[in-house]
């Protein structure tokens, strides 16, 4: 099965649940996973990967430094992450916080490593990944194991 990499920052604990849900979504359908905090992702876990999902606490619009530094760091293996699958979720305080900026941000990044990204099912109610308005209520978690899910099953068939 497909080996699928949670990564996140959280400092409320918000989107550490989040996570959390993804994670276990990539695991009910059979993938092996990893979970790790943005500040302990080694370049090798996304070389390990064929999934990868990152999730961010949405500040002024954008993911947190913490994220944008694993981000940043990924050029060391930029032609290596071709092919993976990426999606991506995030929360914020405010309903008008910029979860999807925050979103479409991690997004981007992803296909400048030529990753095929992956959006949250409409059956799932959303557009570009999971999000939460605060601590995420029974909905946000319901997108977040279907995002986990989705992305572990479409890094299995491309693998193949």
């Amino acid at each position: 099965m497909a080996k699928v990499l949670v990564i996140y920052y959280s400092q409320t604990g918000n989107t550490e649940q989040m996570a959390n849900e993804v994670e276990n979504g990539a695991v009910e359908v059979g993938a092996d996973t990893r979970l790790k905090k943005a500040t302990e992702v080694e370049m090798d876990d996304l070389r390990w990967a064929d999934g990868i999902i990152i999730g961010s606490p949405t500040y002024f619009g954008l993911p947190t430094q913490e994220v944008k530094a694993v981000i940043d760091k990924s050029i060391e293996v930029r032609r290596e992450l071709e092919n993976k699958v990426g999606a991506a979720f995030a929360s914020s305080k405010h309903r008008a916080g910029g979860r999807e900026t925050t979103i479409l941000a991690i997004l981007q990044a992803m296909l400048v490593h030529g990753m095929v990204v992956c959006g949250d099912p409409i059956s799932s109610g959303g557009h570009y990944g999971a999000a939460s308005n605060g601590a995420p209520d029974e909905q946000a978690m319901k997108e977040c194991k279907e995002l986990g899910k989705r992305v572990a099953l479409l890094a299995e068939k491309i693998r193949g």
